[in-house]
């Protein structure tokens, strides 16, 4: 399938049919591949000012083989969707980095054509299970919500006009290269995410293809809160005008953990429910020791249960992990969306809701 509405199409379509398997962690696989700052640097960065390695989103410049072969190795472990290398490919997060504008488009295309050239060899291998590619929009460095300042409540590292404009660059690029969905992921702060969606709506309204959204949140801890402050419910009802393919939460949590939110949000959400929780928490050492199976057998339950559309793995989680989860779920009818009353739902910290 060449045709972008094609594929959006048999997206939902598949979407329908059965639950959907997102690919693993990113870092994790890199760190594996015991790659040197010469990797990370390549000829383009040579000369760069500062360390480079551990900026994985610049592997798309100056390792695509790595890249790609990390594409191929979640498609191959089963799963649809495999998200672009450009998890902090925004202005802000590289300028960690003394990247130019430039340079972060060109990681968001060239991500973007990378996800999209190995979606498409994995669909003209399989017809029957066609892959996609999900244009990953990460969190900041910076948030909108909350102060900078433990003295100055107010005080904020950046405006949302300087947060909108980094994330309609990155959508921009990432649109151009090809992806069939935008992953606003991993969210901290909701305002953040809000810039991203207007991004997203602004573009399309000045003629850029219209695509699924799906918006993930992260649960920080067990008081059930998102890191600015909001229940399952009330950052749902903050997004939900987004009108999104799905909604979730990643990261963060062990799917032990991430359960409850999760069977939260199947309750009231009108749209499709993604989780894709790390492999535990990490040890003493910051590393996951939950095996594929563990996972599988937590994901698989809740899949069973009938409450989610979407499943993958975040941080720790390989294509052994993916592998298992597909397997898990195989033959699985997915969450049927909650239907929604009518209604004036609002949201600060908790949720209001005014029925008719």
């Amino acid at each position: 399938m060449t045709n972008r509405t094609d594929r959006i199409a048999a997206l939902k379509a598949t979407a329908k049919e059965r639950i959907l398997i997102l690919d693993g962690s990113w870092g994790v696989m890199f760190q594996h591949m015991g790659l040197t700052e010469d990797d990370y640097r390549g000829a383009r960065f040579a000369d760069h000012k500062g360390q480079m390695k551990g900026n994985n989103d610049i592997l798309c410049l100056t390792r695509p083989d790595r890249v790609s072969e990390l594409h191929n190795a979640y498609f191959a472990a089963g799963a649809d969707i495999s998200e672009t290398n450009t998890f902090s490919a925004t202005t802000i997060a590289q300028d960690d980095y003394s990247l130019d504008l430039q340079s972060v488009i060109d990681i968001n295309l060239t991500g973007a054509k990378l996800a999209r050239a190995a979606a498409d060899e994995w669909t003209a291998k399989e017809p029957h299970k066609p892959r996609f590619a999900a244009g990953s929009i990460g969190p900041l460095n910076k948030m909108l919500s909350m102060s900078s300042d433990v003295n100055d409540p107010g005080a904020r590292e950046v405006t949302f006009d300087q947060v909108y404009i980094a994330y309609r660059e990155q959508i921009s690029a990432l649109n151009e290269g090809g992806v069939d969905l935008y992953m606003i992921e991993t969210i901290t702060d909701t305002l953040n995410c809000k810039a991203a969606i207007k991004a997203i709506m602004d573009l399309e309204a000045e003629g850029m293809d219209k695509l699924p959204i799906w918006i993930s949140g992260t649960i920080t801890d067990r008081s059930g809160r998102t890191l600015s402050g909001q229940t399952v419910e009330a950052f749902w009802h903050s997004v939900r005008h987004a009108k999104p393919f799905a909604i979730g939460f990643n990261c963060a949590l062990g799917a032990d953990l991430m359960r409850p939110h999760i069977a939260a949000l199947s309750r009231i959400a009108d749209t499709l429910v993604a989780a894709y929780p790390n492999a535990g928490l990490p040890n003493e050492m910051g590393e996951y020791d939950e095996t594929p199976g563990q996972t599988s057998d937590a994901v698989g339950g809740w899949a069973q249960d009938g409450i989610v559309n979407i499943l993958g793995g975040c941080c720790g989680t390989t294509p052994e992990h993916i592998a298992a989860i597909a397997k898990a779920v195989e033959g699985v009818k997915p969450r049927a969306p909650q239907s929604s009353p009518h209604g004036m739902r609002l949201a600060g910290l908790e949720p209001f809701e005014l029925a008719s």
